[in-house]
Formats: structure tokens, C-alpha cells, sequence
């Protein structure tokens, strides 16, 4: 570990102090409130908002980019903007993996392995680089970039492995907190024992994105859903994410205060770590795989049994029906109003041959329906599964969360035509 002189180090004229804060318990819970909030912020904008996945994508990139930069410029730890950037990274992280999923229709377990490999790429170039991994010593714009380039990777690829173990498991968000928890609590306890500190950082620090986002998925999913979609406390995407970012502020204001975070307090306050022991981290290593094999057999055990998963496509289809106007009857005329606007215009793109443009307006109208179901599911079922079925129809046609290709506008035009009449 790097001590208050070691951290200090010139780079391109700058004197520059450790860049990341010490890992405290503090730590863990702001990170952990910073993965919630990248799951449930990205999905009130992408959904609730009806920006659409690819735009929101652009936007978070983009402030990504701006935060990154005012980041990069410092010469220390500062708590409030490093935290930004972190809450903005799994943002962004989440939306990359989302677009792979449901834009470009990637297998979540082919998105885990790309990112599990474009991890170890970057772990081996910052390596070779710098030779260590070590947070404790980002005290150069170089080591800095790597940080940075590894936590949107890790939040990736925690999006994807935890999106993969649910689809794998049918498990609802809040049993699903108890995996990463208890893996976290499994790694601490290596810790403990004499497990090299880097792996075990970045091992938790994995994991705490699915954790994150299956608390968040936990609270703001409604409390009646289809089957083999997530239910939970129905706070909704909006609450949670308020909820959350104010904890965020408190916790921030608190660190900013007292600076109990900063790697040289800690160092000036507590007692200097003690040296690795070699053995203990062999035994320890064996830990992990022990710990590796013994989740595998579990989600193995898990997926063997009966559940409910997403369902598939040929089985989106109504055996209900309802005269025109009916399903929408105890629907707030405003939400539906909202819904039948954007029909509207993607049946007026396919009609005039801007494709694009109707894929674009399908594309809200599914985020727009998709943030509404909490609200409208509860106040009519059956109306509500109606208007399902015959919303995926219109999103087939534009193989939008399908597989196949977009159909003819003719087809399109006609499910879309349907839709509107159901809506009238």
C-alpha cells in the first residue's frame, strides 16, 4: 500500500494527490446508493420521460464526457465531484448494456462475456502500464484514466450479469438482493483472512452493481405484474431515484465535512496496514474459486427448477376480447391521450415512408407504455393485458424487443390502425 509521501507524484507539471477515497464503510454505501440510482434514474428517463434508450445513451454519454473532464483537471479528492462522476457512470454503464440488449437484441450471456473480457484487457494494459491496480495509488492522469475506463466496464458488466442471473433464475428483485449480498459478505470475510486487498476491491466492487440495481428494481417495481415481470414495493422509478440521489447529497456533504475519506486523514489517523501474508492469500485465492464454483452450481440448481421467465413472443397475444374503447375506459384520459399521440405519429411516418421516424415513435410509445404500467395495470387488468397484446403486435412489426426484422409498412400500418381503434 502507498503511504502519504509515495502518493504524491508529479505528472505534466501537476502535483497530484490520490484521486480516489479510502476504502471505508462510507465507501461501499454511497457506491452502493450510486448503482440504485443508475438503475432507476436511467429507466425514469429512457421510460417515463419517453426520451427513448438510444437518446438517453447520448445524453449521459455526453455529460459523462463533461464530468469526466472537470474530474480529470483535479489534483486531489474532492467528494462531490468524484461522486457525480460515479453516479453518472452507471448511468451510462447501464445504458450501454441496455441498447446491446433490448436495441440490438445481444444475449445477455454473450454481453457478460464480452464485458468480462473487455475487463481483463483493460486490467492487463493498466498492469503492464503502471504495474499495480491498486486505488490506493491513482496519483497520475494516466492511472486516473484507467480507474475511470475500468469502473464504466465493471458497471457494464455488473448490468449484464445481473440482468443474466435473473433471466436464468426467474428470481424477483428483492430475493435477488441476497446473492451479491451474501457474495460480498463471503469476499469481506476472505478479506479479513488475508486475501490480496486489490482483487477483493474490485470483486465486491462488481458486485455491488447488480446488488444496486436489484434493490432499485426491488423498490420501484409495481406490486402486480405479469407474469415473469419484477414486482416490488411500487414506489416507482421516479421516487426511488429522488429517494436515493438525496441520500447521496447528505452522505457527500457529510465526507466533504469531515474528510474522513481522504486518504491522507486516514493514513494520519489510523495505524499502517499490516504486510501481506503470502500464504493466506493462496488460501484465500482457493477461497474465491471455491466461492466461484459454488455460485455456478446454485445458479445451475436454480434455473433446473420451475419458474416463470419473460414470455417468449408467440405467447403475447390476448385471449380477451373487448369492443374499441373499452380497454381504455378506466384509464386516465390524459395517459392515453399521451399513448395515441405517439401511435398516431408513427402511423403517419409509415404512412408518408419515413421508416424511421415510425420506428422512433413506436420506440416511446413502448417506453412511454412500459412507465405507465405501474399506474394503469391496477386500475384495470384485463383492459390493461388487452392493450399489452396488442402493443407487442405493433413492436413486432418494427422488431422492436423481437428478433425478427421490421415487417412491411403495410403490416405495420395496420397493427398500428388496430391499436389506435383499441384506444379510441
Amino acid at each position: 500500500m502507498t503511504t502519504t509521501s509515495e502518493a504524491r507524484t508529479r505528472r505534466s507539471g501537476r502535483l497530484m494527490l490520490n484521486k480516489v477515497p479510502e476504502v471505508t464503510i462510507w465507501f461501499w454505501v454511497i457506491k452502493i446508493l450510486c448503482t440504485t440510482v443508475g438503475e432507476s434514474f436511467a429507466d425514469w428517463i429512457n421510460m417515463k420521460l419517453g426520451v427513448g434508450l438510444v437518446n438517453t445513451a447520448w445524453i449521459f454519454t455526453a455529460v459523462f464526457v463533461v464530468v469526466l473532464g472537470v474530474q480529470l483537471r483535479l489534483k486531489r479528492y474532492v467528494p462531490f465531484p468524484y461522486w457525480l462522476t460515479v453516479v453518472v457512470v452507471s448511468v451510462t454503464g447501464t445504458l450501454y448494456t441496455d441498447i446491446l440488449t433490448d436495441q440490438l437484441n445481444v444475449p445477455l450471456w454473450i454481453s457478460s462475456t464480452v464485458f468480462s473480457v473487455l475487463l481483463a484487457v483493460v486490467f492487463g494494459t493498466w498492469w503492464m502500464r503502471e504495474r499495480t491496480l491498486s486505488i490506493h495509488s491513482v496519483t497520475t492522469l494516466s492511472r486516473e484514466s484507467f480507474y475511470w475506463l475500468t469502473v464504466l466496464v465493471t458497471f457494464a458488466l455488473g448490468t449484464a450479469t445481473g440482468d443474466w442471473t435473473l433471466e436464468l433464475t426467474g428470481w424477483s428483485p428483492g430475493v435477488s438482493v441476497l446473492l451479491p449480498l451474501g457474495l460480498i459478505a463471503a469476499i469481506t470475510l476472505l478479506r479479513r483472512f488475508g486475501a490480496n486487498p486489490v482483487l477483493s476491491f474490485w470483486l465486491a466492487y462488481i458486485l455491488t452493481r447488480p446488488l444496486g440495481a436489484n434493490i432499485g428494481d426491488w423498490l420501484a417495481s409495481p406490486k402486480v405484474a405479469q407474469p415473469g415481470e419484477p414486482t416490488g414495493l411500487a414506489l416507482g422509478t421516479f421516487t426511488t431515484s429522488l429517494i436515493f440521489l438525496g441520500l447521496i447529497l447528505v452522505t457527500v456533504i457529510y465526507l466533504t465535512v469531515t474528510r474522513s475519506d481522504v486518504t491522507e486523514t486516514s493514513e494520519a489517523t489510523h495505524a499502517p496496514r499490516t504486510a501481506a501474508d503470502p500464504r493466506k492469500e493462496r488460501v484465500a485465492l482457493a477461497g474465491f474459486g471455491l466461492l466461484a464454483v459454488a455460485t455456478g452450481f446454485l445458479l445451475v440448481w436454480a434455473h433446473s427448477r420451475p419458474h416463470v421467465g419473460p414470455a417468449p413472443e408467440e405467447d403475447a397475444t390476448s385471449t380477451v376480447r373487448l369492443a374499441p374503447g373499452q380497454a381504455v375506459k378506466k384509464f386516465p384520459s390524459t395517459k392515453v391521450d399521451a399513448l395515441r399521440a405517439l401511435a398516431s405519429t408513427s402511423l403517419k411516418d409509415a404512412r408518408s415512408g419515413n421508416a424511421s421516424g415510425a420506428h422512433a415513435a413506436a420506440q416511446s410509445l413502448r417506453d412511454l407504455w412500459d412507465a405507465d404500467q405501474a399506474t394503469l395495470q391496477p386500475l384495470d387488468n384485463t383492459g390493461w393485458t388487452f392493450l399489452d397484446a396488442q402493443m407487442d403486435q405493433v413492436l413486432k412489426t418494427f422488431g422492436i424487443d423481437h428478433s425478427n426484422a421490421p415487417m412491411p409498412p403495410a403490416r405495420q400500418e395496420a397493427e398500428l390502425g388496430t391499436l389506435l381503434t383499441d384506444m379510441r
